[in-house]
């Protein structure tokens, strides 16, 4: 699952590795899955940190415009109790390749990628973590492989099911999105969360040298179903029907109060579609991005989950 040699694919762009060098507090290796059915040849990155034989697998999902920089702080928390971390980052993000045609970026291929990297990495007993597009690609996945899926962390994300009304919260960030097709994604970190420091920001600009690179950042937003026909919207409702019914694993959720198109209200409304969830973490003074106040979260998902 390592090929590094192969070159990109015609059309497709490639982040040079000096991007990611030094970035403050991601100092792991990079793996790379470049087989994965109906994807040859686009290649995958991930971490995998931890013992390779852990029971417990955690399966980390990232959003727009992240990637798998965000779980820096969760990561080594799951490896410290003993569990193998896997983290990819989408095709568009991280050091993934990145199509430059927009027309690449559908919910459905990104969803089939997903699927086809758990299983070529057959993982198994899986805690699955998600916030934001993790979760609205990630929260489609137990119901194809419920023997895999065993737990959910579940943060500030939603079901794209095309017939709930999207937020205004959401069409403005969609609208604002739209408009900075060469986003500053250091500056938009920085402005969701203060925090930051100027290298962290930029870190989560790295792998984006210019407006070429940027194709998935463009589309994501614009892929989010908004009407019932909409790409993704029936499996989305499938999958609101099995967390309903279905589910019968472990959940935890955490809110970042402060975000304002996916924070409380939004949180609320997921919590009654996910059977047995319980009440959430609330993190008072994290927006949308409550990875950066993660490795609480990760903590208390532990020992929540130790007492099942």
């Amino acid at each position: 699952m390592n090929d590094t040699t192969a070159p990109p694919l015609p059309g497709v762009l490639r982040t040079p590795d000096a991007r990611f060098a030094d970035l403050p507090g991601y100092a792991f290796a990079p793996h790379y899955a470049s087989a994965l059915p109906g994807f040859d040849g686009l290649r995958v990155h991930y971490l995998d940190e931890g013992p390779a034989d852990a029971a417990v697998t955690v399966l980390c999902l990232h959003g727009q415009p992240t990637w798998s920089y965000l779980y820096r702080k969760m990561l080594p928390e799951f490896v410290a109790a003993g569990q193998r971390v896997v983290a990819p980052d989408f095709l568009g993000f991280g050091r993934s390749d990145k199509p430059e045609d927009e027309a690449f970026y559908t919910f459905t291929r990104h969803r089939t990628m997903l699927l086809e990297f758990v299983r070529s990495l057959r993982l198994k007993n899986v805690t699955l973590v998600v916030q934001d597009w993790g979760g609205l690609l990630g929260l489609t996945l137990p119901m194809e492989m419920p023997d895999v899926f065993k737990r959910l962390v579940v943060m500030n994300t939603g079901l794209g099911t095309g017939d709930v009304p999207l937020g205004k919260g959401f069409t403005d960030w969609r609208a604002f999105s739209n408009s900075k097709p060469d986003m500053d994604i250091a500056a938009l970190m920085r402005r969701s969360v203060p925090a930051l420091s100027r290298e962290e920001a930029d870190a989560y600009a790295a792998p984006f040298p210019d407006v070429r690179y940027k194709a998935g950042v463009r589309r994501f937003p614009n892929l989010v179903p908004d009407h019932p026909d909409a790409d993704g919207a029936a499996i989305s409702r499938e999958a609101r029907t099995w967390w309903s019914t279905q589910w019968s694993g472990a959940s935890f959720m955490a809110v970042g109060m402060q975000d304002p198109v996916l924070g409380p209200p939004a949180m609320r409304h997921l919590r009654t579609l996910i059977r047995g969830c319980p009440a959430p973490m609330e993190v008072a003074e994290a927006g949308h991005f409550v990875q950066e106040a993660g490795a609480p979260i990760a903590r208390a998902a532990l020992a929540a989950f130790a007492e099942d």
